[in-house]
């Protein structure tokens, strides 16, 4: 794809024709640096322009203020001028903000309570810490059972005052390595975003903090999150892709939100959660170790004290992703009042998306500053792409919005969130309607609409097949269990062994085989699709594959920082998605696809066909792809499903035979 073409394309007006031309160009270009590389992203802020994707425009205008070339920052910053003079569309028309700031908002039970959610969490997971610790000291063997006590609190207490002092310099240490953290001062972010400064200040005068050391990434995915052990001692941190993506009061929405973090001591409580629950994992793992041999007392004992400890780290993990979740909802109403512009917040989740999207396009490794800070960011980059690819589309409310069905209606949206780290988008993005409503102003996404679009869908298609399903998700372990149940039962009125060891296979395989049934249905009448109407489709399940035809081009790994991973990144004009590889020869195949071929595969443009599937992140489970040059790329996932299933019983099979003879 040349420059020219897309130039004489701008020239004789055909301005969606430019845009297409230009993309592809600078998708193609190698050398970032270049000169023809420059030219294209200026010209394409132009086709941009032309074409009323203003936003797009002054997002490109801003990266192009900031490069090394001083010509094109020159010219940028002329460019930028511009902008004053274009009216914006109405798909792109902001909604209001407050006037005043500090109203208090109502959060009508979103996101429950954070002074409950952090006690309830600190209390289970101190009390299990100190009853393992305390188990483990008198399994070892104390006389005095008054100084074990002692012991095991003194240990647990240690430990976690040294991990909550010592954590944030070992963070920054940790950024400083990965992400080449640069501290700034209010000055500099104050020149970036003028909005902001004002709100850091503000805040901290309010509630007599000092103010955060502050910190700038150099990399333009977009993403801010606070550490620390102390109020007074906090770092905020930031990308510089948040400046590029985001507008000056947006951006200030983002720092109020983290501030919100540091006024509640979110991150002070996290990170104690999270010590505790990573005790339990090492009172797990020492015990297993120290389990498999020496007195049988002390054997059984510590293989005990291994399993609870494994079962409370399982529940701690739970306990500490809800706990996570909630103090995100309190930093949303936090930034909310604090800045009296919901809206603002609502746009910048939705623009952090779509720069996430955006800078993931056109590399082709994920990020790893995203992917290494997923828990402390403002936003779970794995929902980035729904959002995303909604804004990527056209600045359009209504389009964006639709994506937000899933997130609001869908069972597996709950059922996926218990998971994660951060809550769905769009129920972020509701609450903070609500707040805009509180406010008397008109919300940026028209939740109503939304959410009466909800309930006109269809609730036996939404819950008819969904307590199945959940059951179906996990069939390979009910499987197994089952046929252990029944092989012991069976066992125990025989003197055949082999119905012990043979049934849980047998239970295991039939339970594959029944999944692999649902998961892949047939693919020969997939239809041609595109991937927002997929990402659109309310009623999406990351069970039962949606058969699916797309085209578009192969743009990068899929694999966070895995150079040889065989998964990819397939594009098209409405978004991207993750295309999931299974090799004929498994994990083997897999990497030796991915070491030999991936590379190859990068820049084709290609037809896909495969099963999408929808969670908290999307994905397409691969069957076939084909390129233009011919080149024909199978996947087996449903071929595997089948090997392991009829494997797994035949093996059960095999070993009920034997062991009977």
């Amino acid at each position: 794809m040349s420059l020219q073409s897309g130039l004489d394309a701008l020239k004789q007006k055909r301005y969606q024709e430019a845009v297409e031309l230009l993309e592809q160009f600078c998708r193609d270009c190698v050398e970032r640096d270049s000169s023809d590389y420059l030219s294209a992203q200026m010209w394409l802020m132009k086709a941009y322009q032309a074409t009323g994707e203003i936003e797009k425009a002054k997002i490109l205008c801003q990266k192009l203020m900031m490069s090394e070339d001083a010509q094109t920052r020159n010219w940028a910053e002329q460019a930028s001028q511009s902008f004053r003079q274009t009216p914006p569309s109405n798909a792109s028309r902001k909604a209001g903000r407050a006037v005043a700031t500090g109203m208090k908002l109502t959060m009508g039970g979103v996101g429950g309570s954070l002074a409950l959610a952090s006690g309830v969490t600190m209390t289970l997971l101190f009390g299990m810490v100190f009853a393992l610790g305390l188990s483990l000291v008198f399994i070892l063997g104390s006389d005095n059972p008054q100084q074990g006590l002692a012991i095991a609190i003194g240990i647990t207490l240690v430990f976690n005052i040294a991990a909550f002092f010592l954590s944030p310099f070992l963070m920054d240490l940790t950024q400083r390595w990965l992400y080449q953290t640069r501290w700034v001062e209010l000055a500099e972010v104050e020149a970036l975003s003028p909005e902001t400064a004002k709100v850091i200040r503000q805040v901290c005068e309010q509630k007599k903090l000092k103010a955060p050391r502050l910190g700038i990434i150099n990399d333009q995915n977009p993403t801010a999150f606070t550490y620390g052990s102390l109020p007074n001692s906090a770092r905020l941190v930031v990308s510089q892709g948040l400046f590029t993506y985001l507008d000056d009061d947006e951006i200030a929405t983002v720092y109020a939100h983290e501030l919100g973090h540091i006024v509640h001591w979110d991150f002070a409580v996290m990170t104690v959660a999270s010590t505790l629950v990573q005790i339990c994992y090492l009172i797990y793992s020492t015990a297993r170790r120290f389990g498999r041999g020496g007195d049988s007392k002390i054997k059984d004992a510590m293989q005990t004290a291994g399993l609870v400890a494994y079962v409370f780290y399982v529940i701690g993990t739970y306990l500490l992703l809800y706990l996570s979740r909630t103090r995100e909802y309190f930093a949303d109403h936090f930034a909310a009042e604090s800045t009296g512009n919901p809206n603002g917040l609502s746009r910048a989740l939705v623009k952090i998306a779509y720069g996430i999207l955006e800078e993931g396009s056109r590399t082709q490794e994920p990020s790893r500053l995203i992917e290494g800070t997923r828990a402390l960011g403002i936003y779970d980059h794995k929902a980035a792409a729904s959002t995303g690819t909604a804004y990527r589309i056209a600045s359009d409310t209504q389009k964006v919005g639709r994506v937000f069905l899933w997130d609001m209606f869908n069972p597996w949206g709950w059922w996926m969130e218990l998971n994660s780290t951060h809550p769905l988008t769009g129920k972020r993005v509701r609450a903070l309607s609500t707040y805009a409503e509180q406010l008397g102003l008109a919300t940026e996404f028209d939740m109503g609409r939304v959410i009466g679009e909800g309930k006109t869908l269809s609730k036996s298609k939404l819950y008819g097949n969904f307590f199945l399903d959940v059951v179906l998700y996990g069939a390979e372990t009910i499987g197994f269990f089952i046929g252990l149940v029944m092989g012991v039962i069976l066992w125990s009125s025989s003197p055949n062994t082999g119905l012990a060891f043979g049934a849980p296979l047998i239970g295991l395989g039939i339970g594959i085989l029944v999944k692999a049934l649902v998961m892949f249905p047939d693919y020969k009448q997939a239809a041609e699709t595109d991937i927002l109407t997929l990402m659109s489709d309310p009623y999406a399940s990351p069970l039962r594959g949606q058969p699916a035809k797309l085209k578009g081009q192969l743009i990068g790994r899929g694999d966070a920082g895995y150079k040889f991973g065989s998964d990819l990144k397939i594009q098209d004009r409405s978004g991207m998605l993750y295309l999931h590889y299974a090799s004929r020869f498994g994990p083997i195949g897999n990497f030796l696809f991915g070491m030999k071929r991936v590379e190859s595969l990068i820049g084709e443009q290609v037809g896909a066909v495969g099963w999408f599937r929808r969670g908290v992140a999307p994905w397409m489970d691969l069957i076939q792809l084909q390129s233009e040059n011919g080149t024909i790329v199978n996947s087996y996932h449903r071929f595997w499903s089948f090997i392991l299933g009829g494997g797994s019983i035949i093996l059960g099979v095999v070993l009920i035979m034997f062991l009977s003879s």
